[in-house]
């Protein structure tokens, strides 16, 4: 993996959790669900780029 798909999935799941945690702080569950699925999605590529680095060694 790479160093930029990493920057990348962590700035994902960085501005997933401000979405989230700006869609408490306003009481918008549409924020809230969409930054739940941005951190979500983040960490699944985060857990495919992880596998393809231990089927690389």
């Amino acid at each position: 993996m790479g160093i930029d798909d990493k920057a990348k999935n962590a700035a994902d799941a960085v501005k997933g959790k401000v979405k989230e945690k700006t869609g408490d702080a306003t009481d918008d569950r549409d924020l809230q669900a969409e930054g739940r699925k941005d951190k979500t999605k983040a960490d699944l590529k985060q857990a495919g780029e992880k596998a393809k680095d231990a089927f690389k060694d």
